[in-house]
C-alpha cells in the first residue's frame, strides 16, 4: 500500500506508534533537486554493484558497516538514504526491523520491487529533516548519502535526535583523501552531467566533526578500479588502518 503524508510518500505501513511523525520544515527546493537527481539512478546503481569491481566494493563496504553498526535481532534501525536496499537487506538478514528512508520515490520503489521485505517500512523524505519523533530508533545508519548534503552537521544531528540514548549512529560517505575522489573530480570536470559535480567529498576528520560527540572512523576500498582482481584482497588487507580508503565510515554512541 502507498499513501501520502505531508512529509512524503510512505510505502507500506508505518506500523509502530514509536514512529509517530514529528512536524518539521523541509527545504523544498534542495530536496526536490536531490530527488530528481536520484530518480534516474535505480537500475544503473544496481547494475554497477553487479560488476566485478562493484561486487568487491560492496562486500568490503558491507563488512565495514556491519562491523560498526552490529545490527541485532529485534532492533529498530533507521537506514537513512537507503536507496535500492543494497545495505538494508544486510540489516534485515540479521533480524533487525528496518525503516528505509530515501528522498527518491523511484529508489524506494526499486527496493520494494526487488524484495517484498523492504515494503514493510519505506518512507520518502529528506534525511536532513527526518519525519520521526525523538528517540524513535535503537540505531541509525546512513551509507553514501551524506555526500549530497551540504549541511553535514544538520543531517547527523537529525540521526542523533531520532536515536535512543545509548544507541549507535553510523554514517559512511566518500573520502576526500582517496585517489578515487581525485579521479572522480577530474572526470567530472569534463562531464557537466556527472553526478560527481554534485558530490561533497569529506575526510575522516571532517566526517567526525559533523557529530556533537567523539567517535571512531575507519575506511575501506583501498584498491583502484584498474587493479588486478586477483590482488584486491591483498591490497585491501594492507590498506587497513589507513585514512585513504575511498569509503569512510564513522561510528558514534548517543549519550
Amino acid at each position: 500500500m502507498t499513501r501520502f503524508s505531508p512529509f512524503g510518500w510512505v510505502i507500506g505501513s508505518a506500523g509502530d506508534t514509536s514512529l509517530s511523525v514529528k512536524e518539521g520544515r523541509i527545504g523544498r527546493k534542495r530536496a526536490m533537486t536531490r530527488k530528481q537527481l536520484f530518480d534516474d539512478w535505480p537500475e544503473r546503481y544496481d547494475r554497477w554493484f553487479a560488476t566485478p569491481i562493484g561486487k568487491a566494493v560492496l562486500r568490503h563496504e558491507s563488512e565495514l558497516i556491519l562491523d560498526m553498526l552490529r545490527p541485532g535481532r529485534g532492533e529498530l534501525i533507521l537506514d537513512a538514504g537507503s536507496g535500492t536496499g543494497i545495505f538494508t537487506r544486510e540489516f534485515l538478514a540479521r533480524g533487525a526491523d528496518v525503516v528505509g528512508l530515501d528522498i527518491s520515490y523511484a529508489m524506494l520503489r526499486r527496493a520494494e520491487d526487488k524484495n517484498a521485505a523492504f515494503a514493510r517500512r519505506l518512507v520518502a523524505a529528506d534525511m536532513a529533516h527526518l519525519p520521526f519523533a525523538d528517540c524513535a530508533f535503537d540505531k541509525a545508519v546512513s551509507v553514501t548519502a551524506l555526500e549530497f548534503i551540504a549541511d553535514a552537521r544538520r543531517a547527523v544531528a537529525e540521526l542523533f535526535r531520532v536515536t535512543k540514548g545509548g544507541g549507535i549512529i553510523v554514517v559512511a560517505t566518500l573520502n576526500s583523501l582517496s585517489p578515487w575522489a581525485l579521479q572522480r573530480r577530474e572526470k567530472a570536470r569534463h562531464d557537466p552531467e556527472s553526478v560527481f559535480n554534485r558530490v561533497i567529498f569529506r575526510s575522516p576528520e571532517e566526517l567526525l566533526a559533523a557529530a556533537p560527540v567523539a567517535g571512531v572512523c575507519r575506511t575501506a576500498i583501498h584498491f583502484a578500479k584498474d587493479d588486478n582482481p586477483a590482488e584486491l584482497e591483498r591490497i585491501e588487507r594492507e590498506g587497513q588502518g589507513r585514512e585513504t580508503g575511498a569509503f569512510v565510515a564513522a561510528r558514534w554512541e548517543k549519550r
